[in-house]
């Protein structure tokens, strides 16, 4: 039985239903995202909630779901869970290596079974076209090299940078091989000259908790930053890089921007772009 942490009563057996997978789950703003976006969208007999979930349970919740369900969203820790479970795998979630969407093949056979897609790297786009104003982007400093730095770096390949710095407390460049063949990747640990890395970049994407850079935002301030955390915000890095006199956005403009092609994806309507970033924002203002 679906674990669901919020599901309306006054929607107990709606016609359509969506959900985001995670753990913990209670924080994540994806239902403000697709409901403002069903809502505008006047898919009256559509809802999305909250369901906890392990990488462990996703095979169980997603294998039990009924037909009602066209789609979860899916974040840390299922999203490998998610690419090893699906039928079928897009381009590039396989290159990316994760999933953060599981959409039916065949709404209309739900025994069809269910496709991977990650449009995180729609988000990374959002957010980097936003940084950059449309301005190109040759080189980049990537900071960190977990999940996130994965479409990180596809969103990065796809916008035609042919130089990006990774830096990171380990060497991960086996693990991130596949993304950067055709880019030329310099992959060091944070004892290298940072300062003169961001000099020469044209953006900087961190990818990593603003603690764990602590000691180094001086020296990555000195180029446009995108930082993927929003809660708080500003971060100390984009406090910094914006003294400085550079723009700066922050994991909103990703989390809107990953979630629209989801929304298309469950529903098949073109989603509603503005009414959802603008509920996203005003949710968040709201709470602070």
């Amino acid at each position: 039985m679906l674990n669901d942490a919020s599901v309306d009563p006054g929607h107990a057996n709606p016609g359509y239903r969506a959900a985001v997978l995670g753990s913990p789950i209670a924080h994540s703003l994806s239902p403000v995202l697709h409901n403002s976006g069903y809502l505008a969208a006047g898919l009256a007999d559509w809802s999305y909630s909250r369901i906890e979930c392990t990488a462990d349970d996703l095979p169980r919740i997603v294998g039990e779901a009924g037909p009602e369900f066209r789609g979860f969203s899916v974040t840390m820790p299922a999203k490998f869970a998610a690419l090893e479970f699906a039928d079928e795998v897009t381009e590039r979630a396989r290159a990316i290596g994760s999933a953060n969407t599981l959409v039916r093949i065949d709404p209309d056979k739900p025994s069809a079974g269910w496709r991977a897609d990650n449009t995180d790297c729609e988000g990374l786009l959002a957010a980097l076209d936003e940084l950059t104003r449309g301005e190109p982007i040759r080189s980049a400093v990537v900071v960190g090299a977990g999940g996130t730095a994965r479409p990180a770096l596809w969103a990065l390949a796809q916008l035609g940078a042919v130089r990006i710095h990774v830096l990171n407390r380990s060497d991960r460049a086996a693990e991130l091989a596949d993304l950067t063949d055709s880019i030329d990747v310099t992959f060091s640990t944070f004892d290298t000259d940072i300062a003169a890395a961001t000099v020469a970049a044209d953006v900087v994407v961190s990818t990593v908790p603003s603690q764990a850079i602590e000691a180094y935002v001086n020296d990555l301030a000195h180029a446009p930053v995108l930082d993927v955390i929003y809660n708080p915000w500003p971060t100390p890095l984009a406090v910094r890089a914006a003294s400085h006199g550079y723009n700066t956005v922050g994991g909103l403009v990703m989390l809107a921007g990953q979630s629209y092609s989801q929304f298309e994806q469950f529903t098949g309507v073109p989603a509603p772009r503005e009414a959802m970033r603008e509920a996203l924002f005003a949710h968040v203002a709201s709470q602070h």
